[in-house]
Parts: structure tokens; C-alpha cells; sequence
């Protein structure tokens, strides 16, 4: 059975990974998008730098390989950063349902990259399978025509751009073989992701004038920086230290749902019958794509005791853990 434990992560990272759409749907209505980010990093790097300070030792803490600060820029430039601005800009143009669905595209595309940077990694056929189901997805999400290609199908694109970020990212992290612990490096990475949203809102003419401070604006940044920017951080990485990264990225089959109930429920938003069918169309990716990574004899422990005497067959012997919840078949 799953311990208690394991079960509070998974629960408490897929809802604050999926309110974290909402709320910054609900914050831009306050915050210049890039400044909200930027924003939000400041606060979430303070806190997650006292966090691990109180936590781990010293010699857990500095950097001292090369590979330690190429993971370190990956996880604050590419993985947290970049992704996280052209989500929240991206979200100007959609529901918050729609940008959860297309930022949950970075696994799918993330071999993709690791074919190009990663020497130990290929994409099998059954993994090119996944990866067009994946695709024909975001044609039916995104379904540009003449008149949505300047309003929702820009947003959408901006969120596919986000979403390839992340899965350079992963890849990237995964290159630089750092020494670091996951949680380690995420608060090392934290203020490089601030220092460039920063730079990025400057860029953008954003200024703090432009906000309006009230009680749902605090309430906002306060979610999206401490639950979804730091407590979801925390859950989700102590649940790879605990189950592993493919069980743990089962989470990101959650968010999209999470995002749309918490838009329906909170924001009034309305997801079409097509967007519906491209979100389904891409849960068939990932599931080809995923059918044989996953370690059948580590799933037994999902089920109750009585449905886990039946020996397995030779071929269902483990496969290598990889990054990001996939594994070469």
C-alpha cells in the first residue's frame, strides 16, 4: 500500500501545481505578467534559500563542479524562469485549463532533445508514436483559424514556447550531471529565475506602478509564490526521493484537471468540446509514450496486498531510471 506520506505529496503537489494556472490567471487581472513572475520568484527565493539552509549542511549547499552550475543555470534560466514567463504571458490570451494542458506538452517533447544532447538516450518507435499523438493534441487544443489566430491561438503558442523551454531545461539538467540535490539546486536557481523576469519586464516597459495592490492581488502572489512556488517544490521533489521520478510525474496527468475544475469553480471559465478532445488526444500520448517506462515490479506497491501475489513474467523485469520521468524502452 502507499504510505500516508506519499500520498499527502502526490495530493498536495498536483493541487498546487494546478492552482498555480488559476491563480496566475487571477493575478494578472493586478500584476504586469512578467512582473508578477519576477515577483513571485523574489519571494519564493527567499523562503526556499532559508528553507534549505535550515536543512541541509553546509558542504550540501556550495556548488563546486562545473556540472553543479551548468544544473543550477538550466533549472533558473530555462526550467523555472523562462518557462514560468511565458506562461504567465501566455495566460493574458487563454483559461487557466488550456495553459495547464499545453505546459504538460514538456514531457512529450522532452525526448526530443535528449535524442539530440543526450548520448545514452534514443526515441524508440513506440516513443514516436506518443510523441505524434502528442502533437495531433495541441493541433486540436490550439486549432488555429481565422479568427482565433490573433487572439487565443497567440496565447496558445506563447504556452507551447514555455513548455518547450522546460523540456530543454530537463534535458540540460539531465547533461550536466550535477551532485546537487534536486531541492538544493532549485533554490540556487530560484534568483536566476528572478534576476531574468526582472530583466525580461524591463525589457517590456513593465513597471510596479502598473500594479494594484489589493487583498486578491496579495492573496495571488502569496499562492503562487509560497504553495505552488515553494511547498509544491518541496512536496514534489521529497516524492521522487520517495517513489521515483515516473510515479512522481504521474502528477502532471492531475494539474490540467485541477486547472479546470479551479477555473470553473473560481474564475467562471468554460473549456470547448475540441480543447477536450486535444487534452484526451494527448493523455494517449503520454500513456504510449509511458507504457514501457514504468517499473511493473515498483507498481505492485500501489495495490492492495491481496492484488500483488501474482508472480510477474520475465519481461517485466525494471528499466533504468531516467530524468523527468522517462526511461529508454
Amino acid at each position: 500500500m502507499v504510505s500516508r506520506r506519499t500520498a499527502v505529496f502526490f495530493a498536495l503537489s498536483s493541487l498546487f501545481f494546478g492552482g498555480t494556472f488559476v491563480a496566475a490567471k487571477a493575478g494578472l487581472a493586478y500584476f504586469p505578467p512578467l512582473l508578477f513572475v519576477a515577483l513571485r520568484f523574489d519571494v519564493a527565493a527567499v523562503v526556499m534559500l532559508a528553507y534549505v539552509g535550515l536543512t541541509s549542511s553546509r558542504s550540501e549547499l556550495i556548488p563546486r563542479t562545473r556540472g553543479d552550475v551548468g544544473g543550477i543555470l538550466a533549472t533558473g534560466v530555462l526550467a523555472i524562469g523562462l518557462t514560468n514567463a511565458l506562461l504567465f504571458v501566455g495566460q493574458e490570451y487563454v483559461t487557466s485549463a488550456v495553459a495547464s494542458i499545453m505546459y504538460s506538452l514538456n514531457p512529450i517533447m522532452t525526448p526530443v532533445f535528449a535524442a539530440f544532447l543526450l548520448s545514452d538516450e534514443r526515441l524508440s518507435p513506440r516513443g514516436a508514436a506518443g510523441m505524434g499523438l502528442g502533437l495531433l493534441g495541441v493541433g486540436l487544443v490550439v486549432s488555429p483559424d481565422p479568427t482565433n489566430l490573433l487572439g487565443g491561438a497567440v496565447g496558445k503558442g506563447i504556452l507551447f514556447a514555455g513548455a518547450i523551454a522546460a523540456a530543454l531545461g530537463a534535458v540540460l539538467i539531465r547533461r550536466a550531471d550535477s551532485d546537487l540535490s534536486s531541492t538544493v539546486r532549485v533554490a540556487w536557481g530560484l534568483p536566476f529565475a528572478a534576476a531574468l523576469c526582472h530583466l525580461l519586464a524591463w525589457s517590456g516597459g513593465e513597471s510596479a506602478a502598473a500594479i494594484t495592490w489589493t487583498t486578491e492581488a496579495v492573496l495571488a502572489l502569496a499562492y503562487v509564490s509560497i504553495f505552488a512556488g515553494v511547498i509544491a517544490y518541496i512536496t514534489y521533489f521529497g516524492l521522487i526521493d520517495t517513489v521515483g521520478a515516473i510515479r512522481a510525474n504521474l502528477i502532471f496527468y492531475v494539474v490540467p484537471v485541477v486547472s479546470t475544475l479551479g477555473g470553473w469553480a473560481l474564475l467562471g471559465e468554460t473549456i470547448d468540446a475540441l480543447a477536450i478532445a486535444g487534452f484526451l488526444t494527448i493523455f494517449a500520448g503520454f500513456a504510449v509514450l509511458g507504457s514501457k517506462s514504468i517499473d511493473v515490479r515498483s507498481l505492485r506497491s500501489l495495490l492492495p496486498d491481496g492484488l500483488t501475489d501474482a508472480p510477474l513474467r520475465d519481461d517485466e523485469s525494471a528499466v533504468r531510471e531516467e530524468p523527468r520521468g522517462y526511461r529508454s524502452d
